[in-house]
């Protein structure tokens, strides 16, 4: 064993498999999606609908989708399975009963996306994303992009004070005032979330704010895909042990109430 493998991190655990009084924040690409080439690309899938409204149902409602993605797409891909949603890294926010708010789009995200389609055209494999909030620049079909994007989305960021959100094959350029960790925060202030213990499931960076926020409310955060240094507590492999682990918390939960009654 070399000095590095002897003082290396301990391999984090499987999370609980029974959570009654948990509620539940889950991102969608990388957790309840597989990744894809491109955002269009990902869709409606029966069982991930299906284990999103039993979950929800199980929990008393204390279930939300916390992703990168707008409003509009967390509802196309679930298939509208999620009550409660947060969109756009915590810039739009739904309750559980429905009620909507989100941010003022800062000006300076049209010129963000007027930088990013002339860094895209001469550039075959990289996409632009407007999500009215934020400016996207995808380069997972051109991944030798990677840092003329960085460099390009960073000088942007100072020159506009736009919040630079680093992803998955992905950098984004957002309104500021926003991210994971808020919209966990947001939530765990609304009925039916209150006063329960926070659980945040994601597998980017964007998810770290998530995982801190739940942590410092009494939770924990839960990593998907392979170790690295993180805030989370546990982890899961990929999206399919991620939907296996949700149904079985369901099942679990809906049990203890039936053995309660």
């Amino acid at each position: 064993m070399s000095f590095a493998q002897g003082f290396a991190r301990p391999a984090l655990p499987a999370p609980p498999k029974r959570l009654s009084g948990a509620a539940l924040f889950l991102d969608l690409d990388g957790v309840l999606a597989p990744l894809a080439p491109t955002p269009d690309a990902v869709g409606p899938e029966p069982r991930r609908t299906r284990t999103l409204e039993r979950l929800t149902q199980a929990l008393g409602g204390r279930v939300a989708v916390v992703s990168g993605r707008t409003l509009a797409e967390i509802d196309r891909i679930v298939d509208g399975a999620a009550r409660a949603a947060s969109g756009v890294h915590g810039l739009e926010h739904r309750r559980a009963d429905g009620v909507l708010s989100a941010r003022v789009p800062a000006p300076s995200v049209k010129t963000a996306l007027a930088a990013f389609h002339d860094f895209a055209e001469a550039r075959p494999g990289v996409l632009v994303e407007d999500k009215g909030l934020s400016a996207g620049l995808h380069f997972r079909q051109a991944p030798s992009q990677a840092d003329a994007a960085l460099a390009l989305a960073t000088a942007l960021a100072d020159e506009t004070g736009l919040a630079l959100q680093p992803g998955s094959m992905v950098l984004e350029l957002k309104t500021p005032g926003a991210d994971k960790g808020t919209a966990v925060a947001a939530f765990m202030a609304e009925a039916p979330f209150a006063g329960a213990a926070p659980v945040m499931v994601g597998d980017d960076l964007t998810d770290e704010a998530g995982f801190r926020a739940a942590e410092a409310l009494g939770g924990f955060g839960v990593l998907v895909g392979p170790e690295r240094s993180t805030a989370a507590r546990y982890r899961l492999e990929n999206v399919e042990a991620v939907l296996d682990w949700l149904g079985g918390l369901a099942s679990a939960v809906t049990e203890e109430k039936e053995a309660r009654a």
